[in-house]
């Protein structure tokens, strides 16, 4: 007989042990209280469990109900999933969305529209890649991932259609007892070269072997942002950093701003564009997500002035 229970009988159960009583159930429901005493009765008789204790004035949940309408609300949960999931499929939605970002973008930025996409889309399963250069086409180009935001990397692929979102500042630091903290005026790029480099390693067969804003010929390669940041403060070497990522860094004397000769003091503006296979274009979900990251919203607010955005 379990076998013919339904999701009316479920949520029937579900909403007199939430309201407390059968009429106000009905209420809730807009069902007589008669249909629902009747339904949470046949409930009973097919489970085979005395789900509420009707001695007194109100029904009470009995112990084996209460174990009960944990199972219920699980059941009644998934079963809303599934046909949230199937209208938005029916739709067009995609069933999963895959996304690799370059690491310099923002992060404030990106958490922001990533945790707005989950309150809009529950029942899409993200996958989020963080990548630098080459590292950020390839899950593109191989079809891994339905869009890209890249940033890092000056060149692209015929093969990629793409389209402007914002930017970010990038300068270059040191920790204040490097020997170029200590410099006054612009540095010449030849200075520079007499120091160790930080770069960011390129872990792409994309670019293998290409060189992008490297000016010494001592450097140390890694391959996480957060690892050449912790390496920048502990005064190992100097770097260019995405500005959001050291700010609170400058403003407390952590790090301190290098000025290189002919170049922009404010530092390099870095483009950021949403890149995807001219031949398959991002779905109703993935379109969505891109035009967040194009506000620039923190915390549903614009950007504040402290991240240095710019829009484009």
């Amino acid at each position: 007989m379990l076998d013919s229970l339904s999701l009316d009988q479920l949520r029937t159960f579900i909403a007199a042990a939430d309201a407390g009583s059968f009429s106000a159930a009905g209420r809730k429901l807009r069902r007589a209280q008669s249909v629902v005493s009747q339904t949470l009765a046949n409930l009973e008789v097919q489970s085979g469990v005395r789900l509420f204790d009707r001695a007194g004035r109100y029904p009470v949940l009995t112990e084996d109900g209460r174990a009960l309408l944990v199972d219920a609300r699980a059941v009644v949960e998934r079963a809303d999933a599934f046909k949230a999931r199937a209208k938005g499929l029916a739709g067009g939605l995609e069933p999963e969305l895959s996304v690799v970002v370059d690491v310099m973008f923002p992060m404030p930025v990106l958490t922001c529209a990533v945790a707005a996409f989950q309150a809009e889309f529950p029942q899409i399963p993200l996958r989020i890649l963080v990548e630098a250069l080459g590292a950020v086409v390839e899950p593109v180009l191989d079809g891994r991932c339905a869009f890209g935001v890249m940033g890092s990397l000056p060149v692209t692929s015929a093969e990629l259609s793409g389209e402007r979102i914002l930017a970010t500042r990038m300068v270059t630091v040191a920790a204040p007892q490097h020997p170029l903290a200590g410099r006054k005026g612009p540095i010449p790029t030849t200075q520079l070269g007499e120091h160790l480099q930080l770069v960011l390693t390129d872990r792409s067969r994309l670019t293998q072997g290409r060189e992008f804003g490297v000016f010494s010929g001592k450097t140390w390669r890694l391959a996480d942002l957060s690892a050449k940041h912790a390496f920048l403060r502990a005064g190992l070497g100097w770097g260019g950093m995405p500005l959001w990522a050291v700010q609170a860094d400058l403003d407390a004397g952590a790090l301190v701003r290098l000025i290189i000769q002919d170049s922009d003091p404010d530092g390099l503006i870095m483009p950021m564009t949403a890149v995807h296979r001219t031949e398959s274009l991002p779905g109703p979900a993935g379109r969505w997500l891109i035009e967040r990251l194009k506000s620039g919203m923190v915390k549903g607010a614009p950007v504040p002035s402290e991240i240095p955005l710019v829009t484009l």
